[in-house]
């Protein structure tokens, strides 16, 4: 059932893995991502629990876990947010269970073999993982788990744990900093996965170009009483990593600066500053900020947005100064009324997502740092028990949310129809910023010379602008636009091979329409090309 860690040297790995060709990483230059020398741009969600869901042991279930990486691919994701460390003991409250490390250097084997499955479900879909190493927060075990382990004294669990504070909790974890033993056992954990050979691939970790990056821990702070301790444990992690391994990209993992930093122990520039750091990460919680109230969305969600995009635009100025790329990693809003129904609709959820990738897509259309997202969560096929809002036990399903967390607030599920429509529309409108070869989706044999129905901004809030490339020898041709339903809303005459045009939906006789998923449809004689797009008035 467990594996003791053992240390390889790196030159006897090296002679033992397959090669590798050094195009298939990605990596970062200046602010942009790049692979096979191209600008590379990703919709992604978290997907945290992966490691459990592919362990053929308690929690896992490869059928299912196959069935969702079919589904996320087609509905676009090329990324996974996943927790590559979890550390035990599995009698402990508020986290999940079985944990991959149980002691210092002792894994389970069934949880170390479900990572290495994962990895290989997801390299044979072209799906690109981000590997957080291990979490501030006690629901994986975490930073205070590595104290504890080492002088600590009990974890001061805070809430639902009866008399829990965030504040004891958080001074707690936040000691990790300054405990030498506990930040070796971190860095022998790197070790151990960085030199492991997954038995499905035949290719050590480090080697490993499913990996797109490892991430230091799950928003890391400083809190207000170790911030100097903080930084320098960044600085000298990074350089660690990639003194062992020099093919994958390095992050943080923070939120930004919260909107109280100095509590915190956060400043966004000084956390992604080192040489060692290859892009920086944002997190946005409208309702945890007590920006927003779920069951009162007319008062307060306009407010919520216009903050969400001012902390958005805020990192994006300080991503760029510091010459990196930024990706928001995680964002996510409630259901209806606050319910955690799985029934309840997303009305308000998906407006708050339709801005996000909105503000996504518009920096990187327009060169900017902004190169990707990860949603938060995916509950996928998950749903949680009865009575819902209850909190996770062993056994119960994976939905996406923590088990301290209330199970349905934030997971987005397979059938979550409308929020799936915006998710593929985004997707879809990233993916055409690159270069249409063969290379952005495996096994694709794109012509860079096909027909083309590009939109400049999905979702689209008033207007959606839309280009329409003919194919060659063709200067003739129609673009309808239709509801879900399959109504035409408009039809437009095409005369020249490349024409461009603005749609808002208000020039049309019939009522205009509302907020929506709707179909371009450009066609010629002889073919036709389509685009969803999100719509909102």
């Amino acid at each position: 059932m467990h594996c003791k860690a053992r240390h390889l040297t790196l030159a006897l790995m090296i002679f033992l893995m397959p090669s590798v060709e050094a195009g298939e990483f990605i990596y970062a230059e200046g602010q942009q991502f790049r692979r096979h020398d191209q600008d590379y741009f990703f919709v992604g969600c978290n997907y945290w629990y992966g490691l459990n869901l592919a362990s053929a042991g308690p929690g896992g279930d490869r059928q299912r876990l196959n069935r969702e990486l079919d589904f996320l691919v087609d509905l676009g994701v090329r990324n996974l947010r996943v927790m590559a460390g979890s550390e035990g003991p599995n009698d402990q409250p508020w986290r999940i269970v079985p944990a991959l490390q149980t002691a210092p250097g002792i894994y389970d084997s069934e949880v170390l073999d479900g990572l290495d499955y994962l990895l290989y479900a997801m390299k044979l879909r072209g799906l690109y993982a981000v590997m957080c190493l291990s979490n501030f927060w006690h629901w994986s075990g975490g930073l205070s788990q590595y104290v504890n382990w080492n002088g600590g004294g009990p974890i001061p669990y805070p809430p639902p744990e009866p008399g829990g504070d965030w504040n004891i909790y958080q001074d707690y974890a936040s000691d990790f900093y300054s405990n030498p033993a506990a930040k070796q056992d971190y860095l022998d954990h790197f070790a151990f996965l960085a030199t492991h050979v997954n038995p499905y691939t035949g290719l050590d970790y480090m080697n490993e170009p499913t990996i797109m990056s490892w991430e230091l821990a799950n928003e890391p702070r400083g809190f207000h009483n170790n911030e100097g301790d903080f930084n320098l444990w960044i600085d000298d992690t990074a350089a660690y990593i990639k003194s062992l391994d020099i093919n994958h990209l390095v992050t943080v993992g923070c939120e930004g600066d919260t909107p109280w930093p100095e509590w915190n122990g956060l400043d966004f520039t000084a956390n992604h500053d080192s040489p060692d750091i290859d892009y920086t990460t944002l997190h946005i919680w409208p309702e945890n900020w007590g920006w927003y109230d779920p069951t009162d969305p007319e008062a307060t969600y306009a407010t919520a947005e216009s903050n969400a995009r001012a902390y958005f635009t805020e990192h994006v100025v300080a991503s760029m100064n510091l010459n990196k790329p930024i990706v928001l990693e995680e964002f996510g809003l409630a259901r209806d009324g606050g319910s955690y129904d799985p029934a309840t609709s997303t009305v308000w959820r998906d407006v708050f997502l339709a801005a996000m990738f909105g503000e996504i897509y518009d920096s990187a259309s327009e060169g900017g740092p902004a190169v990707g997202d990860n949603f938060w969560a995916w509950a996928g096929e998950g749903r949680p028990s009865e009575p819902f809002g209850a909190y996770w036990q062993p056994g119960d399903p994976w939905t996406g949310d923590p088990p301290h967390e209330h199970q349905g607030w934030y997971g987005i599920y397979d059938q979550d129809v409308t929020t799936l429509d915006l998710v593929s529309a985004h997707a879809t409108a990233m993916m055409d910023l690159m270069p249409p070869t063969a290379v952005n989706e495996p096994g694709s044999g794109a012509d860079p010379t096909e027909s083309l129905l590009r939109l400049r901004s999905s979702p689209a809030i008033g207007r959606v602008h839309l280009k329409c490339v003919l194919p060659e020898n063709r200067n003739r041709g129609q673009l309808e636009i239709f509801d879900v339903t399959g109504r035409r809303l408009a039809r437009h005459e095409i005369f020249e091979r490349t024409t461009e045009l603005n749609w808002s939906g208000s020039e049309e006789a019939h009522p205009a329409p509302g907020a929506g998923v709707y179909l371009a449809r450009l066609s010629w004689k002889g073919g036709e090309s389509h685009a969803k797009f999100v719509f909102f008035p």
